[in-house]
C-alpha cells in the first residue's frame, strides 16, 4: 500500500491539469490513468487557445511530459478496480493487485459513449460522426450536413448547426415526435427532415460518404452530428456514496466538491460541455481547491 496526499483517477486533460496544479503545491499526488481516453479516434483538437488544430494525443503527451517534471507527481499505468472510503481517507485498487491510499480523491475519469446499432456509425465517430459544433463545426462549415437526434434536443440543436451551415438535415431514424411547431419552423429555414429509419453508414477510413436507410433511400453527406448516450468510466457511486444527477453526471458544488467530504470530481464526467479546454480549466481548478482544503487541514 502506497500513501499519497491525493489521488486522480483519469490521467487526461482534466485530471492532468488537476496534476500539475497540485504538484506545483508540492502534494504527493498518483494520477491513475489507462491510456483510452473517449476523443482518441478524433484526428484534430479544436477551440483549445495555443493548440488549435493539434491532435488529441498530441496536446495529452506533453501535458503528461510536463506534469511528470513535478517530482511529487507519479504515475500508474492500469485501471482502477474498486474505490474505498476509509477512516483516515480512500483506497483504490488497481489492475494486477496495486493498492493505494491517499487523504483526497479527485475523479477526473470521464465517460464512456454508448454508440447506436448502425453499422458504421462507431468507426466514424470523432472523425465525421461529431459531438460538437464548437469542437468540430468550423472544419465542416457550409457542408452538406447531417443531424441525428429526434424531439427538443434535435430541434434546440439544429438551430446551432444552422449557423454554420444551411444545407442541413434532420434525421430522426424513425417517426419524429417534434410538434408541429417546430416541424414548420425546420420547414421555414429549409431544413429537410428525414423520419425514414437508418439501415446503416457508409464510409471510408471513418469519412462519410453517405446515409443509407431500410426504405432505400441514400442521403450523401460531409459530416454527421449526433448526440449519444453515455456511462461514467468509473462506477463507484455505490460504494462512495456520492451523488449522480438526472443526466448521469457526478453531483459537484461550484468548487467541484461531490456530496462526500474528500471527494471532488472535474472534466466530462460532471459537465455536457465537453471539451478539452473546459476540462483543464476545471482540473487546474479542482487542483488548487484540494490543495487550500488539505493546507487548511494541516495548518
Amino acid at each position: 500500500m502506497k500513501n499519497y496526499d491525493v489521488i486522480i483517477i483519469g490521467g487526461s486533460y482534466a485530471g492532468l491539469s488537476a496534476g500539475m496544479s497540485l504538484g506545483r503545491s508540492l502534494r504527493n499526488t498518483l494520477i491513475i490513468d489507462n491510456g483510452k481516453p473517449c476523443n482518441r479516434q478524433t484526428p484534430y483538437s479544436h477551440n483549445f487557445i495555443t493548440h488549435d488544430g493539434k491532435a488529441p494525443k498530441e496536446i495529452s503527451d506533453l501535458a503528461r511530459k510536463q506534469v511528470a517534471a513535478y517530482d511529487t507527481v507519479k504515475f500508474h499505468d492500469g485501471s482502477v478496480i474498486q474505490l474505498r472510503k476509509t477512516e483516515k481517507g480512500f483506497e483504490a485498487e488497481a489492475t494486477e493487485g496495486y493498492k493505494f491510499s491517499a487523504k483526497k480523491l479527485i475523479l477526473a475519469s470521464g465517460v464512456k459513449d454508448r454508440m447506436p446499432d448502425i453499422p458504421g456509425f462507431a468507426e466514424c465517430w470523432g472523425v465525421s460522426v461529431l459531438h460538437c459544433p464548437y469542437c468540430h463545426g468550423y472544419e465542416v462549415k457550409n457542408e452538406v450536413t447531417g443531424i441525428l437526434s429526434d424531439g427538443d434536443m434535435a430541434f434546440d440543436f439544429s438551430k446551432l448547426v444552422y449557423n454554420l451551415t444551411k444545407d442541413l438535415f434532420l434525421f430522426t431514424n424513425g417517426k419524429s415526435v417534434l410538434s408541429k411547431d417546430q416541424k414548420d419552423k425546420l420547414a421555414q429555414n429549409n431544413i429537410t427532415l428525414v423520419e425514414d429509419e437508418v439501415e446503416k453508414i457508409e464510409h471510408e477510413n471513418g469519412k462519410i460518404r453517405k446515409i443509407i436507410f431500410k426504405s432505400g433511400k441514400e442521403i450523401s453527406l460531409k459530416v454527421l452530428y449526433a448526440k449519444v448516450p453515455f456511462k461514467q468510466n468509473i462506477n463507484a457511486s455505490e460504494d462512495l456514496g456520492y451523488e449522480l444527477t438526472e443526466q448521469g453526471f457526478i453531483k459537484v458544488d461550484c468548487m467541484q466538491k461531490t456530496n462526500v467530504p474528500g471527494i471532488f470530481a472535474c472534466g466530462d464526467n460532471v459537465t455536457m460541455m465537453r471539451s478539452v479546454a473546459n476540462a483543464v480549466a476545471q482540473g487546474n481548478f479542482t487542483g488548487a481547491v484540494v490543495n487550500k482544503e488539505l493546507a487548511e487541514e494541516e495548518f
